[in-house]
């Protein structure tokens, strides 16, 4: 499926289950926490360490980007660029439930909308900062996503 949605031009997003992720080969996107990663690469005991084993795995597996939810502290992007590191934006947190979904979900639009990963990267940031600053499973709306903020 993966293949045949590539050769047609489509982007293929994957939320990773398991530690074989060769089902995932090709994929555009793959966006693991960072627990779900050292199920496949191992523990990481530096930033370093992290990229060139992260960098491995998304040359050896053919993934275009593969995106590291890595909780409080923000997430990190792994391309052909390189890395790139943002923080994360929540300021209280109520409840993760669902937080990664969220990102997953917000990357879709965005790259349905024409923007590139490393440019849809910090809205899915920013909307995954929202929803964990709620209670249960919660939503983003446009508004809370784009609206102006004063800090």
């Amino acid at each position: 499926m993966i293949s045949d949605a590539r050769a047609a031009g489509r982007p293929v997003l994957v939320d990773p289950k398991g530690s074989d992720w060769s089902r995932y080969r090709g994929a555009t996107v793959i966006t693991p926490n960072r627990n779900e990663l050292a199920q496949v690469i191992g523990t990481w005991t530096s930033e370093a360490q992290l990229s060139e084993r992260t960098q491995a795995l998304r040359r050896s597996l053919d993934f275009d980007t593969l995106l590291v939810t890595r909780s409080e502290d923000g997430m990190s992007l792994f391309d052909r660029e390189g890395q790139l590191d943002i923080a994360a934006e929540a300021r209280e947190v109520f409840d993760v439930t669902g937080a990664g979904d969220t990102v997953i979900a917000t990357l879709a639009v965005m790259l349905a909308s024409g923007l590139a990963v490393r440019d849809a990267m910090p809205i899915a940031n920013r909307a995954a900062g929202i929803v964990v600053g709620k209670f249960g499973t919660a939503t983003v709306g446009y508004d809370e996503l784009f609206a102006r903020r004063s800090s």
